[in-house]
């Protein structure tokens, strides 16, 4: 199983950025699947989760109501719509897959699988 994430870039204060994570190996509809970022010297923190059928999702209070994760089984890819961004968003954002496909966890410990990471620059 492996997932490639996609869509980082530099963006302005109040820009947006669609993030794609794309799994193969098996189908996505098999997973629960998450996002979460990291900067230099800090631990992974949770950015938003969703159950298999994406009928379900959570959001951590410090993205809520700017962001929103997605997906489209039938595209294996799970997405990450980015709105409102400020600078401290600036991270490495990762996706992770969990076997537990009604896992909507913000632990990271809890996810099988990662991306490589895309990284998001938002300037001032």
């Amino acid at each position: 199983v492996q997932l490639q994430a996609s869509g980082g870039g530099l963006v302005q204060v109040g820009g947006s950025l669609r993030l794609s994570c794309t799994i193969s190996g098996r189908p996505l509809s098999s997973y629960g699947t998450a996002w979460f970022r990291q900067t230099s010297g800090k631990e992974r923190e949770f950015v938003a989760a969703t159950v298999w059928s994406g009928t379900m999702t959570s959001t951590a209070d410090s993205v809520k109501g700017r962001f929103s994760i997605s997906r489209d089984n039938a595209k294996n890819t799970v997405y990450l719509q980015m709105n409102g961004l400020k600078p401290e968003d600036t991270a490495a954002y990762y996706c992770a897959a969990s076997s537990h496909p009604y896992s909507g966890s913000s632990t990271p410990s809890d996810y099988d699988y990662w991306g490589q990471g895309t990284l998001v620059t938002v300037s001032s």
